[in-house]
Order: C-alpha cells, then structure tokens, then sequence
C-alpha cells in the first residue's frame, strides 16, 4: 500500500481528484486530497495573508498529524508550487513527486510570469473565472455531463496564491524522486515550463493526449503513471 497525497490546482478543490481517488483506493492505497484554505468548500474561510506557502504549510501539517511517511505527492496546476513547498518542508515523509500538468516555480518567481490569460473576476482576496468563461474555456473540453460537475464546483482562487512571488529557497537544489506529466491538449504552462521541470530535477517525462485536467479527461492513464514506480 502507498499512501497518496493529491494537491489540486486554482478554482478547484479536493473534489477534483475523485475520479483518481476512486481508482487508487480500489487498489488498496491510502489517498488523501484536501482542500486547501480558501478554496472549494473552505471558501468561506478566505482571507488576507492566504498563500501559497500557507496552504503548503497546511499540508505539511496533515502529513505530520496523520502520521504519514513514505509520501508519492500528486500535484496539478497551481498545485505544482504548493507541493514543491510541501516537500520543502517536509522532506523526510516524501517519497516522489509527480507534478501533472503542473505550474513548478523557481524561487521569486509568480504564476502571472507564465499564465497571461486574464481571469474574469479579481477581487481584493481572490480571483477566477466567471461561470460561463469555466464552461467555455476552462472546462470546455470535457463530456457535457463531467463538464456541467466540475463548473458546478469551481469557485475563486486566493489571489496571492496568483500575485505573490513563490518561495522554494531550497526545493531546487535538494534531491527528487520526480515525474513531470506533459498535457499536451493545454496551453498553459506549456511544453517548454514542463521540459525545465524535467530537466531541473532529473525527472521521468511522460504526455498524455488530454487537456489541463487528465484527472477528470483521462483519469485511467493517469493512475497508470502515478503508479508507474510503486
């Protein structure tokens, strides 16, 4: 048994790793997907000084209070810098990373350095898009069914996860059992961010024929990396 940690991305929430969730418990793994602080059903939790080392921070935590050890962290999207800071943190519970369809941050640098698109609602505390740019853009890719779930669920980002410049002092020059996911139907972050995750940790690289989403366009495959090294 391996015991998962699946870290999700902007405007999404635990939820959105369920189809994968699914697919590893019935294997007999352990799997936790949290939702970070500020998102999804902790929405109502969002307030100044949320960011993407406190949400790390966060987890980090959870792996120490559960007691977790030997951790394959699973992140997607924005998700990619909170478990980068994750293990930063906590490097003696982690085992592999596996960055799918992942932002990976140097240190100092944002996600508006890499992702131009514009969100359609900006507020002082967050931002994201509007029910219909979800639908026609972010989702847009997905079966009617999967797509109508998803934006249903999708909510606004804390915005400094977004505007402030990451903190990784130290991820980038420590030692990653690592694989990088390439989606190669998503725009952003694009081939060329992957490529230099891949290149910077020495990592396995794969591609999936499939949006910024695989874990609800094509969660088999996905699993069948996840579970490539265990």
């Amino acid at each position: 048994m391996t015991t998962f940690v699946l870290i999700h991305g902007s405007y999404q929430g635990g939820w959105i790793w369920q189809p994968v969730a699914d697919r590893l418990r019935a294997q007999g793994h352990q799997v936790l997907a949290p939702t970070l602080d500020g998102c999804a059903e902790r929405a109502g939790s969002l307030r100044p000084g949320i960011t993407v080392e406190t949400q790390a921070a966060e987890v980090a935590q959870l792996l120490l209070y559960e007691n977790l050890s030997d951790v394959v962290l699973v992140g997607t999207s924005s998700g990619g810098m909170v478990m980068a800071k994750v293990a930063e943190i906590n490097p003696a519970r982690v085992r592999r990373l596996v960055f799918a369809d992942a932002l990976a941050l140097q240190h100092g640098e944002k996600v508006t350095d890499f992702v131009s698109q514009p969100s359609s609602i900006v507020h002082e505390l967050a931002l994201g898009p509007t029910r219909e740019d979800a639908e026609g853009r972010l989702f847009a890719s997905l079966d009617p069914e999967l797509r109508a779930w998803a934006v249903e669920r999708c909510t606004l980002h804390p915005i400094a996860a977004h505007r402030k410049a990451v903190e990784l002092e130290t991820f980038w020059s420590q030692d990653w059992n690592a694989d990088v996911i390439y989606c190669r139907q998503a725009p952003n972050p694009g081939e060329a961010h992957q490529r230099r995750c891949a290149d910077a940790l020495g990592a396995r690289w794969h591609e999936l024929d499939t949006g910024h989403y695989p874990m609800l366009s094509a969660p088999d495959e996905l699993v069948e990396i996840i579970l490539s090294e265990d």
